[in-house]
């Protein structure tokens, strides 16, 4: 049961928490409508929908519903703002990394704000989505705007009655459809490299968390970035997102989400233009602690790994394999943490655990622990619902977990901790890559080349050795098999804004 302090049954005792940052107050949720060429629009069908806080259950506002009509307005937009001799296109790589930093400054100046309006959209607790996702969108942004005028092309000795370079071009009108576990944070990751690379943006963030995307429409305005650059279209999946993954003058889309929305959105790319696609899709992620490892360490990262932001992560720590030796304590230790887990109310500090995101998620969650109970799985801890209102469930630990249960197979994106046992290194490299997923990894062990073997052979976008999530603006991420295609971050973003073109010139004969 909730207490009078906020908390949610057993957690940390109660002590003076340190000098942290406070959430907004009092606070006016004003971008609600459509965001296209810098200007505040209604819906053209005269819909909205509403958005909820999943803490207490309560609707917060209503937001206006853009559907195929106002996408088609948003990508006229976004077309003439890209058109050759246009303010955007005019504008030089120094001007748009100038407009990237003015962009961060701005998040930095209203970051308790979008905090708060992060934490009150997700639930998420307020100081992971400060400390966290805002330190995360600011480095992006950071990082970006200093790559802009360091977009490069080659020159390529041929013949040399020739001369052959490279450039490389944005791409042109990119669409973007982000999540809701991370709303701002992954909108950041495909705005920061798009606007660097020079492309325009027509962004449809999910339902369920649409207020720090609209926000960033009028901090996009504020900055002074051209009209149709940026246009945020908030709507649902089957007609807004529908209408980006099927336009034929869009000509690139990026999208993080399930891996079904992921089939869907590729074929509408193949049914319309052939536009490019990037996907950064599901996990059911192997993390592997061998004997040898620090298992204090290991357990930790394990329990982190599965149950930040409530679970509801792509990368989520969830399958745990642990070598037979070590087992034991291992599952002692981990339902420790669990049962310390402090869960409550988004805004109180001490909280490390919110709600689900709604009931959909909330449902599915306790149907497949539900699951691993029928199925033969040891429920140590947890499994339940908390509370009267919100959608909050308790940090829950399985043992004796088999690869043939749904909680070893599916996909659970919530607070399920799955443990496994293991004999052998080949046996627990069988059995990490038996997923459809290969998105992320982790191994802990003291073994330098027992890590670089195990790393050799996942099948995994990342693998993490002796830390888990360890996510840096400066590296690749993305998927292996049915986790998606593609990288987000680093280097290797600009390749998915770009196109590289050749030129070849043929040179007088009479310089030879």
């Amino acid at each position: 049961m909730t207490t009078t302090n906020g908390a949610i049954e057993n957690g940390q005792p109660d002590k003076k928490p340190p000098m942290l940052p406070k959430p907004a107050t009092n606070l006016d949720i004003q971008h609600r409508q459509i965001f296209i060429n810098n200007e505040w629009h209604k819906s053209i069908s005269g819909r909205t929908f509403a958005v909820f806080n999943p803490a207490t259950g309560k609707k917060m506002c209503e937001v206006e519903e853009a559907d195929k009509a106002d996408v088609d307005k948003a990508v006229e937009a976004a077309r003439a703002a890209f058109q050759r001799g246009s303010a955007w296109r005019r504008l030089d790589a120094n001007g748009r990394g100038r407009l990237l930093h003015k962009l961060g400054d701005l998040l930095e100046r209203d970051r308790v704000l979008l905090a708060t309006l992060e934490s009150m959209d997700t639930g998420k607790p307020f100081l992971h989505a400060f400390l966290i996702d805002l330190e995360g969108c600011i480095r992006t942004l950071r990082y970006f705007a200093g790559w802009t005028d360091k977009i490069q092309g080659k020159t390529i000795p041929v013949d040399d009655s020739f001369l052959c370079f490279t450039v490389h071009e944005p791409i042109g009108v990119c669409g973007a459809i982000t999540p809701w576990n991370f709303p701002l944070l992954m909108l950041i990751w495909k705005m920061g490299p798009a606007l660097c690379c020079g492309n325009t943006l027509v962004i449809k963030p999910a339902e369920q968390t649409p207020l720090t995307s609209l926000y960033i429409g009028s901090l996009i305005k504020e900055a002074g970035f051209p009209p149709g650059v940026v246009n945020i279209v908030p709507g649902y999946g089957p007609t807004a997102g529908s209408a980006i993954s099927h336009h034929p003058d869009i000509d690139k889309v990026a999208f993080t989400g399930s891996t079904e929305v992921g089939k869907l959105i590729k074929e509408a790319a193949s049914k319309s233009n052939l536009k490019r696609v990037t996907l950064e899709l599901g996990g059911k992620n192997p993390c592997i602690v061998f004997a040898d490892s620090d298992l204090e360490l290991a357990v930790e990262c394990a329990h982190q790994g599965v149950f930040f932001n409530q679970g509801q992560c792509c990368t989520a720590a969830s399958r745990v394999f642990v070598e037979e030796s070590i087992y034991p304590e291992f599952v002692k230790r981990s339902i420790e943490h669990a049962k310390r887990r402090f869960v409550g109310d988004p805004f109180d500090p001490r909280t490390e655990h919110g709600p689900q995101i709604d009931q959909d998620q909330f449902d599915k969650i306790l149907e497949l622990i539900q699951s691993g109970k029928e199925e033969g799985a040891k429920l140590e801890c947890g499994g339940s619902a908390i509370g009267e209102k919100g959608f909050f469930i308790k940090p829950t630990v399985f043992s004796d977990v088999t690869d043939d249960m749904r909680i070893a197979k599916e996909e659970i994106f919530g607070p399920v901790q799955s443990i496994l046992k293991f004999k052998s290194l080949e046996d627990v490299i069988k059995r990490a890559n038996s997923s459809e997923y290969g998105l992320t990894a982790a191994v802990f062990t003291k073994s330098l080349d027992k890590a670089l073997s195990v790393s050799s052979a996942l099948q995994s976008g990342t693998v993490w050795v002796n830390c888990y999530n360890a996510l840096h603006t400066q590296t690749p991420f993305g998927g292996f098999k049915m986790s998606g295609n593609g990288r987000e971050l680093g280097e290797y973003a600009l390749a998915e804004y770009t196109e590289v073109k050749t030129i070849t010139i043929k040179l007088s004969q009479k310089n030879h």
